[in-house]
């Protein structure tokens, strides 16, 4: 029975639309360094990124340095929706998202976001990223704080002037209502799963774009939630 039910958990993630179809992978941009630097005060602190696939957001950012937990899950529905099977139907408020909690003395929030969209998601799509396509695999920044609010807007008008993209962006800020860390087989992915399709063509990318282009920040060991 075992084996049966390990059996159908991989044909369910290889039919997720975590593991879409193939496409041209978005490359990483050059981002620049935030005008506005976050002035946060010491002790550990949470936000919350959307960006696509939760796999790939939560994998980059548990190789960033700083950076003490980072669990995938569900934020703009409510609890009786966030469940994996339910949100990547597409009929709830939800977005897939990862919950970062960091230390600004090891990385600032400012910091995060520059990692955050240059080497996660691409702000210029409009619910999608990749090979995933839904308003629940939007990008979105979810600040817990006032001063990352503040922080954010800056850094979104920023990029917006920077002339890196030749689209608008589209990324949203959105009000924090609750987070819902999502099923055990969802956190720690790319560790527990190395191999799997999708994480070798869309997110071990992604993970060797930010030791390539941010090596102060990057941490080779993954951050294991279960550690």
């Amino acid at each position: 029975m075992k084996r049966i039910a390990a059996l159908l958990l991989a044909g369910s993630l290889a039919l997720s639309s975590c593991a879409g179809p193939a496409v041209a992978a978005e490359e990483p941009v050059e981002t620049p360094a935030a005008a506005r630097i976050a002035k946060e005060e010491k002790g550990l602190k949470t936000a919350i990124f959307a960006g696509g696939c939760f796999w790939g957001v939560e994998g980059v950012f548990s190789h960033v340095k700083g950076v003490k937990s980072a669990v995938s899950g569900f934020h703009g529905g409510n609890a009786a929706s966030a469940k994996y099977d339910i949100v990547i139907s597409g009929v709830t408020d939800h977005a897939e998202a990862v919950k970062i909690t960091y230390d600004p003395a090891g990385g600032r929030y400012d910091e995060l976001l520059r990692i955050f969209f240059a080497v996660v998601a691409d702000p210029t799509l409009r619910n999608r990223q990749g090979p995933d396509v839904g308003a629940h695999y939007r990008s979105a920044l979810v600040p817990t704080t006032r001063e990352q609010a503040a922080v954010a807007r800056a850094y979104l008008a920023q990029l917006g002037k920077s002339g890196l993209w030749d689209k608008p962006i589209v990324t949203r800020i959105e009000r924090y209502k609750a987070f819902y860390p999502a099923e055990g087989y969802h956190q720690d992915f790319m560790a527990k799963n190395p191999r799997h399709g999708y994480i070798v063509r869309w997110d071990k990318p992604k993970v060797a774009a930010l030791k390539a282009m941010f090596p102060t920040h990057y941490r080779s060991g993954f951050l294991r939630e279960a550690s």
